[in-house]
């Protein structure tokens, strides 16, 4: 698969698996701290976006299941700690410009989800999915 449209199928089932994390948010922040919600989300949208990347992006990967979930959690490391700063530390200046917790909670969040996507596509590219065949 040329490495244009591979990156573009990245994004596209990113984004789907950004909106089901977003979405999750906003339930999950229902009964828990924003903070914690943030992170609970992340866990969602990490299942939705390695199955869809597995079926959808990386169709060539060789790795067991096992082996590329396991590596593909240890890339989101980087990109939920990405997410939680962005997310974390982005939100009280909203809260002072917008003035409007959900509304704040909503942006920073997206914004905070946004941010780990060229990180993610190499990492997945290059650790997750690899091509284990010699």
């Amino acid at each position: 698969m040329r490495p244009g449209r591979q990156f573009f199928l990245f994004v596209v089932t990113g984004g789907a698996a950004a909106l089901v994390n977003v979405v999750s948010r906003i339930g999950f922040s229902r009964v828990m701290s924003f903070e914690f919600a943030v992170l609970a989300a992340y866990g969602v949208g990490m299942v939705t976006a390695y199955a869809l990347a597995r079926r959808f992006v990386f169709q060539g990967a060789t790795q067991s299941t096992s082996r590329s979930f396991a590596a593909f959690a240890l890339v989101n490391l980087v990109a939920v700690l990405q997410t939680w700063l962005v997310s974390v530390g982005l939100r009280p200046w909203l809260l002072s410009v917008v003035g409007v917790v959900g509304l704040a909670d909503l942006i920073a969040h997206a914004c905070g989800v946004i941010v780990p996507v060229f990180t993610s596509f190499l990492g997945h590219k290059h650790i997750s999915f690899r091509d284990s065949r010699p």
